[in-house]
């Protein structure tokens, strides 16, 4: 199962994207986590990432395709995995569809958690999350706060309020969005690729539109395309087999190629049988061999005669020499 999860910021799509791999057994890769623990670390990638993120801007592509390409590299991620904040643009979803082409394992649904832009501008000027890194758990003050101002209800940690949810920067990250990652609809549209869940509600409401769709409609497009990746295996066979006696372009010289076998072979044996023909001329010499042999006889009995009538004719002859 290979998902990517579209939505503005503070549509909600982490938490849906956390729910999913709890029931999935799949992992959740969020360039959102990744970003935030390089800050922490101090890294060089976390510094540009966090004078980004203090602007309002969006990451640059070379260092968020860094960390997602070495994420994705890892073994956990072989069987499947959900993508959360990444592609953000059409030029990174071409760099992953390229990506995840070379390791055979293409995108099979793109969902979009659509929201309304001021219910947008509440959720994340409103969110307040967990301080506590083990626990990360995340309230709003205006959808869901937390029983005590300021403290975790799960373990009682400090909450805190990120410095890019003040209301400046959440407009500018908003516009952003609009600009450059809404075109990712289009995009994903496209392929057929694309679902669209309303994002309102409850987060269980939420939750279950999520996975009706995932398996009324990705379930059935992921049969078909495994259907479709049959087929070209199997004409992949047939097209390596085919080489061999003519590839699917030379498949019209591939049938010339045969017929001219063909004739050679009826010609060959056409003179095989005039030779075959010849056999019985052959008999004939044997029987003009045995006229010419008796000439032979006829020879021996003629030469004597000849011999006695030269010994007559010489005879007298000599005789009146005498």
């Amino acid at each position: 199962m290979r998902i990517v999860l579209l939505g503005a910021p503070g549509s909600g799509k982490g938490t849906q994207s956390k729910l999913l791999i709890e029931k999935y057994k799949i992992p959740q890769i969020s360039t959102g986590d990744l970003l935030r623990a390089a800050v922490a670390a101090g890294t060089e990638l976390g510094k540009k990432a966090k004078a980004a993120m203090d602007a309002g801007q969006l990451v640059s592509d070379d260092v968020v395709l860094g960390m997602i390409q070495e994420r994705l590299g890892k073994p956990d991620a072989r069987a499947g995995f959900i993508l959360d904040g990444f592609p953000r643009n059409i030029p990174q979803a071409q760099a992953l569809d390229a990506m995840l082409a070379r390791m055979a394992q293409p995108l099979q649904l793109a969902l979009l958690v659509d929201v309304d832009t001021e219910v947008l501008m509440k959720r994340l000027t409103g969110r307040r999350t967990c301080s506590n890194a083990s626990c990360g758990a995340i309230y709003n003050i205006y959808f869901s706060p937390p029983k005590a101002p300021g403290k975790c209800d799960k373990c009682g940690s400090a909450l805190s309020h990120r410095s890019d949810d003040n209301e400046n920067t959440v407009r500018n990250r908003l516009k952003v969005y609009d600009e450059q990652t809404a075109p990712l609809v289009s995009y994903y549209k496209a392929q057929g690729k694309l679902r669209t869940v309303r994002g309102t509600g409850s987060v269980s409401e939420i939750f279950k539109n999520v996975t009706d769709i995932i398996e009324v409609q990705m379930r059935p497009l992921a049969a078909a395309m495994s259907a479709a990746s049959a087929a070209a295996a199997k004409a992949g066979g047939a097209s390596g087999k085919a080489p061999k006696a003519g590839a699917k372009k030379p498949a019209a010289a591939a049938k010339p190629a045969a017929k001219p076998a063909a004739r050679p072979a009826a010609k060959k044996a056409a003179p095989a049988k005039k030779p075959a023909a010849k056999k019985k001329p052959a008999a004939k010499p044997k029987k003009a061999a045995k006229k010419a042999a008796k000439p032979k006889k006829a020879v021996k009995k003629t030469a004597p005669k000849k011999a006695k009538k030269a010994v007559r004719k010489a005879a007298p002859k000599a005789k009146k020499k005498k």
